[in-house]
């Protein structure tokens, strides 16, 4: 079985290079461009692992984990942004995000988390 990625970013080139970097190493993926696309994404698909921008219009990624924790989805989450600070990294600490990554995120950092991701929670280990 092929892992489905989701990749939510509102910044249009920064999404495409991750998904299809992510693709050409064997995910599925889909994006989103805004929080509120990827809620709509995760209600209607089955996704192993979200790669989440913090800022974005409609919802943030924060807002998308939030929701996600508190409806009790057991999904590994990964928080990107440029504006990383403590206060980001701790709400997402506390609502269980497997990673917070500052951009820009190196492709190889990003595949390590996401087959980390995978191992960890599904016990899958994608040749890569």
């Amino acid at each position: 079985m092929t892992p489905n990625l989701l990749v939510t970013d509102d910044d249009a080139a920064f999404r495409q290079v991750l998904c299809e970097a992510l693709a050409r190493r064997g995910f599925n993926v889909t994006e989103a461009t805004d929080g509120q696309e990827a809620m709509d994404v995760l209600d209607h698909s089955e996704v192993h692992v979200c790669l989440i921008d913090f800022h974005m219009p409609r919802l943030t990624g924060l807002d998308v984990i939030r929701r996600l924790h508190t409806a009790g989805r057991v999904l590994p989450c990964v928080l990107m942004s440029a504006d990383l600070n403590d206060e980001i990294r701790r709400e997402a600490e506390s609502m269980a995000t497997y990673g917070v990554l500052a951009k820009p995120v190196r492709l190889k950092q990003l595949s390590d988390v996401v087959c980390r991701a995978l191992a960890d929670v599904y016990g899958w280990r994608p040749s890569m």
